[in-house]
């Protein structure tokens, strides 16, 4: 262990060097390193290479902030605290963002907020920086980001919207419309899945009502529901919440927009509420009580009659019957 701490100690003097060339050579080392021995990374942290690493993510060298995020990255998974100690870091990684200068460097900025978001006491401080949650919204919505970017960010804004204050700036900044054409438009399933678990997460504040309705949002996660449109069994899942919480902050006025879908999307929800996981069915059973269907148990184990009358102008009845 202690060769192992002199070498990194030399490699992080290097990189105070005026040499570009020397810090580069220094900085691809310690990508190395913190890639093939995880028991360097807390060494890494430890010698002091933090703020020069978080520094090159400004060079306009595609070969050097690539390092420098990926070597962050790194070390993020061993000492999230060490990088959320360094002053400017999260501007350098908002930076690395929003002024790329090669796609792996984006893909690994966002990968570090996202392991810096597992603490739950970083949720807030990320949360805090507008500048990161643009350039993650910025992230998904380019349609020259790479998958891998795109699902990294899609996680990391996951992350930010666990926090529940944070909810109202994700949607300010725009999450809503550029999450819901990832859902339209990306044929790929896990990418759909993991924006699907955003948009569930944002619905459950009182500004996403106006968003949603706006981004066309209440029928698109109806959508999701049929089975004739593909959708996986977490995405319907995520839909189900994503509804849920919609309607749980929005009141009377949201359930009616989502009863006024047509009898479709109780189908759907019977559907999670009967073949779904353990979570999906409580959410699912969840909203059909918040959408005042009358439940009636026919026999036990075998039949839930749902019978649920529509307001007008749907004016229609739908009895759907579901063999549990």
């Amino acid at each position: 262990m202690e060769v192992k701490r002199r070498t990194v100690k030399t490699l992080v003097t290097k990189l105070g060097s005026v040499s570009e060339h020397t810090r580069t050579e220094a900085l691809c080392e310690l990508r190395l390193i913190s890639k093939h021995d995880p028991d360097s990374r807390p060494l890494i942290a430890d010698a002091g290479a933090i703020p020069y690493i978080a520094e090159i993510l400004y060079s306009p060298s595609p070969l050097s902030q690539e390092n420098a995020a990926a070597t962050l990255l790194n070390v993020s998974i061993s000492s999230r605290e060490g990088l959320m100690s360094t002053p400017g870091l999260l501007d350098a990684l908002s930076h690395a963002l929003l002024n790329p200068t090669s796609p792996s460097a984006t893909q690994s900025a966002a990968a570090t907020l996202y392991s810096l978001l597992v603490v739950d006491d970083y949720r807030s401080i990320i949360g805090s920086k507008r500048d990161i949650i643009y350039a993650l919204i910025d992230t998904i919505r380019n349609k020259n980001s790479l998958p891998r970017s795109i699902k990294d960010a899609l996680k990391a804004l996951f992350g930010i919207s666990l926090y529940q204050l944070n909810r109202a700036t994700v949607i300010e900044l725009g999450a809503v419309p550029a999450l819901f054409s990832l859902v339209v438009k990306d044929g790929r399933i896990g990418i759909v899945e993991d924006a699907t678990a955003v948009i569930a997460q944002i619905a459950g504040c009182d500004e996403a009502k106006d968003a949603f309705r706006k981004a066309s949002g209440i029928g698109v996660l109806v959508d999701l529901l049929d089975s004739s449109t593909g959708s996986s069994d977490r995405t319907k899942e995520n839909a189900v919440s994503a509804l849920l919480n919609l309607v749980q902050c929005g009141g009377e006025l949201v359930a009616n927009w989502v009863r006024e879908t047509g009898c479709g999307v109780y189908v759907g929800i019977a559907d999670m509420a009967e073949n779904g996981s353990s979570k999906g069915k409580s959410k699912a059973a969840a909203l059909l009580k918040v959408l005042d269907p009358v439940l009636q148990l026919e026999d036990p184990g075998l039949m839930i009659l749902c019978r649920v009358t529509l307001p007008e102008p749907v004016g229609c009845v739908c009895v759907l019957f579901c063999v549990c």
